[in-house]
Parts: C-alpha cells; structure tokens; sequence
C-alpha cells in the first residue's frame, strides 16, 4: 500500500513542480516588456512560459519594440518610485 502511495506522490508532484528560474526585474527601469513563449506545458497546454525584459523607461518605447512580437508592456512591479533624488547644494555668496 505504501508503494502505490510514494508513486503517486512522487508523480503528482513531478506535474505541479514548474521550472524554477528566477525572473529579474531591474528596480532602475519603470517599464517591464513580457514576452511569451510558445509551447504548452502541463496537461492543460496552456503554457505561460517566456521572459520579462525590464529595460524601458516608458510605455511608448517599450510597445514600439514589443510591436509584431508575442509580448505585453506592463509596470515594473519592482521599480524603485520612492527613491530620493540627491539635494542641490548651493554655494554661498558672501
């Protein structure tokens, strides 16, 4: 009994583990382009694969290079919106 249990565990869980690569977002760019993958995965051949390329710093830049391409513009969940922008410093007149 044991052994029919292992097996189905050992193979449910080869279907729900995905492919753990780490995704990066670049806190230093406002805009993400997602581009999508073909290819279905899992059983129900939806797939959901591709990349996120965080390197535009507007919308409009970031859809003129995604045009004709199976990609998406979005936000960057990540970027840095409350960073502080150094003081300037004035020289003082005597």
């Amino acid at each position: 009994m044991r052994l029919p249990l292992l097996i189905l565990t050992a193979i449910a869980t080869l279907f729900v583990v995905a492919d753990a690569s780490a995704q990066t977002y670049d806190p230093r760019y406002p805009v993400c382009m997602h581009k999508y993958s073909g290819g279905g995965g899992g059983l129900g051949g939806g797939g959901g694969g591709g990349y996120f390329d965080c390197s535009f710093t507007s919308l409009e830049q970031c859809r003129a290079t995604a045009s004709g391409l199976a990609a998406s513009c979005d936000v960057n969940p990540y970027y840095a919106f409350d960073e502080h922008t150094p003081r300037r410093r004035y020289k003082k007149v005597h």
